[in-house]
């Protein structure tokens, strides 16, 4: 019996301003862990910014989203606009600030954001396929901008959550490890580092929304 393939769609190489490592590790490992086997996809553009992890602070200097999405996915990975939803069973996207400035322009514009073309084609393939979603952290704007009107958790930020609700979606309070299931729409969501998590939360909640995808794939 052939595994399940999950896409894994990155958005650069740290919290800060790209993937959040953590998230996207765990993430990978519970894909293995449950049997399935997974790609891993960016955007072939240049990333909104660079900020010095330390300090928090701006650097004078460009890097390319793909290319450092690289870094995490050991060299293995895609260009987005390569993605088939035909070939795939699920798609995942971790968290960090990267999926709100790379994938999409909510850091910048919050609910009149707008989504990378090819980022939102993958997940209007896959919805309109009836394959599941599932969105890590900060992730989830992604989602509800595209689809509008689902079920998702960011976990407790009432100013994010109220930023969802006027991109038509309905938000659900959530804790650590903990997720949100739409099943009419197939999409599953856990809010990771939107709380204050310890990294054996986020492996908690990372877990829990792998298998929920994979349970939806059935």
């Amino acid at each position: 019996m052939q595994p399940k393939m999950i896409a894994v769609v990155l958005s650069g190489c740290g919290h800060q301003d790209g993937a959040e490592i953590h998230e996207t590790t765990l993430t990978l490992w519970a894909i293995h862990k449950h049997g399935a086997e997974f790609q891993c996809f960016a955007p072939n553009t240049m990333q909104q910014h660079v900020l010095n992890h330390i300090t928090g602070q701006e650097m004078d200097e460009q890097r390319n989203v793909m290319v450092e999405a690289a870094r995490i996915a050991r060299g293995k990975i895609k260009d987005i606009k390569e993605f088939n939803q035909n070939e795939f069973d699920g798609i995942v996207f971790p968290g960090g600030l990267g999926a709100a400035k790379n994938l999409c322009t909510y850091a910048l514009e919050g609910p009149d954001c707008t989504v990378n073309p090819d980022v939102d084609r993958a997940v209007r393939d896959m919805h309109a396929a009836s394959k599941p979603i599932g969105a890590l952290c900060i992730a989830p704007v992604i989602i509800a901008k595209v689809l509008g009107s689902i079920e998702l958790t960011i976990g407790q930020d009432d100013n994010t959550a109220r930023n969802l609700e006027l991109m038509g979606a309905t938000h659900s309070v959530s804790g650590h490890g903990e997720i949100v299931v739409d099943r009419d729409n197939k999409v599953v969501t856990t809010p990771c580092y939107m709380l204050q998590s310890r990294v054996d939360q986020i492996a908690e909640g990372a877990e829990n929304l792998v298998k929920a995808v994979l349970d939806l794939t059935d």
